[in-house]
């Protein structure tokens, strides 16, 4: 074999080397990226069931649950109450109409079996629901309490993961994190969205 053949095999196998070597960095970068989104994807999951919970939560209550074994409880043990409301149109003599509304309270039903049931979660697990996916047990910050608007006391919550798993949601002081509601607003709107 000449030197020239040597080298030639050798810079090839080089080569070969390299192009592996950059197809492994980008495909893991890839697949962390992928990884991450599949993460966020059950954190925002568990964001609008924690939602749904709060809302259910603030309309038996007046108020939103403070802490994860408040809102477990009401879950656990809270009732939904079923209302049907009618309304009925007259029309007067000088052409106004005057409507009447009426609630009928029809009955109630489970917060769990209403909210969480097996048809819309087959998975569901109460036990798990605070826990963070991704994040080793790590559980969401609960936030409840009420601002004042036009002289009028307005609950507020907001429920955050405290430790995300993008980089680029750890910029600034975690200020991006997922979320749902607000400390300072009525709002009840995830920041995904």
């Amino acid at each position: 074999m000449t030197l020239t053949r040597i080298l030639s095999i050798v810079f090839l196998l080089g080569a070969l080397a390299l192009a592996y070597m950059l197809y492994n960095s980008v495909d893991s970068v890839v697949e962390k990226e992928k990884e991450i989104a599949r993460t966020e994807a059950r954190i925002i999951e568990k964001l609008q069931m924690l939602r749904d919970a709060q809302l259910a939560y603030v309309a038996s209550n007046k108020e939103y649950a403070g802490d994860w074994n408040e809102l477990k409880n009401f879950i656990q043990n809270g009732q939904i109450w079923l209302v049907q409301r009618s309304e009925t149109t007259k029309l007067l003599d000088y052409g106004k109409e005057e409507t009447t509304v009426t609630f009928d309270t029809l009955g109630s039903v489970n917060v769990i079996d209403s909210l969480f049931n097996a048809r819309k979660y087959p998975d569901f697990n109460l036990e798990a629901l605070h826990v963070v996916p991704g994040s080793g047990g790590k559980t969401f910050e609960f936030f409840a309490d009420k601002v004042e608007r036009n002289q009028r006391e307005i609950p507020v919550f907001e429920i955050r993961d405290p430790e995300p798993i993008n980089p680029k949601r750890l910029a600034n002081n975690k200020e991006k994190a997922l979320r749902v509601g607000s400390r300072t607003d009525s709002s009840t709107a995830g920041n995904w969205e």
